[in-house]
């Protein structure tokens, strides 16, 4: 006991010692998605175990930071530890982002593993690739406005890219975009320029698959664009599929950069496959051709927005009239089994009514031959005694059925054959010699 008490003690004290995450991963409490991302991949970065393999501290400082980005990062965690604090989130369950280039064989394998299962799993970006950007460590590619490059990237490895704009094409709006065959798992990424010439991660997009590619884009056209993060949305409707419905849109976000400067920009491919490479197609575009398209993207999202706030207000209806619908179920079955019980209360009081020996149940076969039997015995009863004349012809009647049933002996079977041909056999004689 004492030692449970021990424990529990500790759990406590280990709650009460949790730091507000927006202080953890020091942003405000009216921060972007994008601005908790960009603060947690720079704190992950500095105390990555691969970094600072033999210091306890980094390594209690990178779990703060991670447990302190699973919260901040899902819109119904956030707003459930902004409403009651630590004790509104469910702390069990909590899904990690994985750096796959950290994880051993084994454990690769169980996680593609479970992924392959339907079991959605977050991958981040390899700190190793992430610090050598930020050193200025990688090569970078020209890629021309309008080109479009295939190539192939290995696992947990990136492509850097750099592309050149002029004020005119900025204004237009720029679009990049990666296409890749429907097996392969990739992830866009755009990185700031340091002063040291070094790259930090500014925006991710992971892929999607749509029809027989995955795909990933971002989109800089001058207005607000959103991105839909469909993961927490793929673990909620493992869990439950009804309250997934509800919560489908909740990743729909606006991006934090909606156009670029004039210069040049870096963006990379990252291979995100557990095991094989990435062949993919990348390609930046100006936008000035697509005035339609930039229309109709700007109309669906806002209809997308309105959606949303209308499904919010739908799932309070829904479950209200759920639980009306359970109600109402529940108090049917109810009435029925009541209706059937005073039912069979009357017919009992109807049956109570008669001065007959109760009635023993029996099969319907046993009671038709129970009635066939005293029905004869009772006309045989009442019936007269025959004469002696009735008995003596009954008795011839007898006699001659026996004789009519009896089996014939073989002689007199021949002889009766006999006796029948004589009178259709005609002997007539033929001439044999004269033809007829």
């Amino acid at each position: 006991m004492a030692a449970n008490r021990s424990k529990s003690e500790k759990k406590d004290a280990e709650k009460q010692l949790r730091r507000d995450p927006y202080e953890v991963l020091g942003v405000l409490k009216n921060s972007t998605d994008q601005e908790i991302k960009s603060a947690y991949r720079k704190l992950a970065l500095k105390y990555h175990p691969d970094k600072t393999a033999n210091d306890p501290v980094a390594a209690d400082m990178f779990k703060e930071v991670t447990f302190s980005y699973n919260i901040l990062s899902d819109p119904e965690k956030r707003r459930q530890y902004d409403t009651a604090g630590f004790e509104g989130v469910e702390a069990e369950g909590q899904e990690l982002e994985l750096d796959l280039s950290s994880l051993g064989a084994v454990n690769t394998v169980f996680a593609a593993l479970f992924s392959k299962l339907g079991v959605p799993i977050k991958t981040s970006v390899s700190a190793t690739i992430l610090e050598e950007a930020l050193n200025g460590r990688v090569s970078v590619d020209p890629l021309l406005l309008g080109q479009a490059v295939t190539k192939k990237v290995e696992k947990q490895c990136a492509h850097f890219y750099a592309v050149t704009v002029t004020e005119e094409e900025v204004s237009s709006g720029l679009v990049c975009r990666v296409e890749s065959s429907s097996k392969s798992k990739f992830k866009l990424l755009y990185f700031d320029q340091e002063a040291n010439s070094g790259l930090s991660l500014a925006l991710q997009e992971d892929s999607r698959r749509t029809g027989k590619i995955t795909s990933a884009g971002m989109y800089f056209l001058g207005f607000p664009v959103y991105r839909l993060d469909h993961t927490n949305n793929s673990m909620a409707q493992a869990k439950d599929p009804e309250t997934a419905f509800f919560k489908k849109l909740d990743g729909f976000q606006q991006c934090e950069l909606t156009e670029l400067k004039a210069g040049t920009h870096v963006f990379a491919v990252y291979g995100d496959n557990f095991f094989k490479s990435v062949n993919y197609t990348i390609q930046v575009l100006c936008a000035a051709s697509y005035t339609q398209e930039k229309e109709d993207l700007r109309s669906v999202e806002a209809q997308i927005l309105t959606k949303r706030a209308e499904l919010a207000k739908f799932e309070t209806e829904y479950r209200e009239v759920l639980v009306q619908f359970t109600d109402m179920t529940s108090r049917y079955a109810q009435e029925m089994q009541s209706i059937d019980e005073l039912l069979k209360q009357r017919n009992e009081i109807h049956s109570a009514y008669t001065t007959a020996p109760a009635i023993k149940r029996s099969s319907s076969k046993n009671r038709l031959n129970r009635l066939r039997k005293s029905s004869f015995k009772k006309a045989a009863a009442e019936a007269p005694a025959p004469t002696e004349q009735e008995e003596e012809d009954e008795e011839e009647e007898e006699e001659s059925s026996r004789e009519r049933n009896k089996k014939p002996d073989v002689c007199d079977t021949s002889e009766t054959l006999k006796k029948k041909s004589k009178w259709y056999k005609l002997h007539l004689k033929l001439d044999k010699k004269k033809p007829c």
